[in-house]
């Protein structure tokens, strides 16, 4: 094994997992703070590329076709929303039914199964060709670390609004929101549809990376997002404390699971056993807190005070 090749493959590994990190950041929303598992993206992370490809092959410009990507997401969070609020469906099985229907949505979008767009005829905003040898404007590495950074910015300030702060309290306590006057459906309708946003979102930078949008490209996205928000927590969680640096950790955590990959590949290991080691350690990780106040937390029991 040649250490050279692995130095080599790490910078494409680094802007994949950026790409992958606003993804994550979408999960992190829904899964730690509306306290809800939103399955809907795996069908949203081909939705968002596939809708970005589709009008950037019929001339639209790049922002604008990610900008439509943006809007595709959040119609798919209102859909999963509207399931869960409106029809009393649990959230997961809401999920679950919007990723079924995304599917044949995804490929009336593009007509069949994929669809290609060529870095040398199409104005792309990043690229797979953008790591090395281009100015440094173009760089992939920078320009999706700046839109991660901004992308952080606008949550940290919605976040600390008061909008923000009933969306934060529905999912510490959705009781307690509801008895204070919080609209706690509009809320959790509101905060899939800014998960589901941010991964479309993502996903139109993705398939621009890869050069491609595929219809199953977002199969097992929700394990890569969860892995890398508990691999973000594990890390960073005691030394980010604030909130923009909480969703800064999840992005840093995409960036060592995708390292982590990389390396893992480096060493011959083969690619299809990547999903089962991604969902034991997913598993192990949410497993950990359990097991240990189960089996490792001592239980201190009330010494009696002496009568005189």
């Amino acid at each position: 094994m040649d250490i050279s090749n692995l130095f080599t493959a790490m910078p494409g590994a680094l802007a994949q997992g950026l790409v992958w990190g606003i993804m994550a950041i979408g999960v992190f929303i829904t899964f730690r703070i509306l306290d809800i598992a939103d399955l809907s993206v795996d069908g949203t992370m081909c939705t968002g590329g596939a809708v970005c490809i589709m009008l950037m092959q019929n001339g639209w410009n790049v922002w604008f076709a990610m900008a439509a990507a943006l809007v595709a997401g959040l119609l798919v969070g209102l859909v999963t929303g509207l399931f869960h609020t409106t029809m009393g469906i649990p959230a997961i099985l809401a999920g679950i039914l919007t990723q079924l229907g995304l599917w044949s949505v995804n490929l009336a979008i593009m007509g069949k199964s994929n669809q290609a767009i060529n870095v040398d005829k199409y104005d792309l905003l990043v690229s797979l060709r953008y790591i090395r040898n281009v100015p440094i404007w173009r760089n992939t590495i920078l320009v999706v670390a700046v839109i991660t950074i901004v992308l952080i910015a606008v949550l940290y300030i919605f976040f600390g609004t008061e909008l923000g702060c009933s969306l934060r309290a529905t999912g510490c306590n959705s009781n307690m929101a509801r008895a204070q006057g919080i609209n706690t459906d509009f809320n959790k309708i509101l905060g899939l549809m800014i998960s589901n946003g941010l991964v479309a979102f993502s996903s139109a930078l993705l398939s621009q990376y890869q050069g491609y949008a595929d219809a199953s490209m977002g199969k097992g996205a929700i394990v890569i997002g969860l892995a890398a928000v508990i691999i973000g927590e594990a890390i960073f969680g005691r030394i980010f404390r604030n909130f923009a640096l909480r969703l800064f950790s999840v992005a840093l955590g995409s960036v060592i699971y995708y390292l982590v990959i990389q390396t893992v590949l480096w060493f011959g290991i083969d690619a299809n056993w990547l999903k089962l080691l991604s969902a034991l350690v997913v598993a192990v990780a949410l497993a950990i807190p359990h097991l240990k106040g189960k089996y490792f937390t001592s239980v201190k029991r009330p010494v009696a005070k002496e009568v005189d």
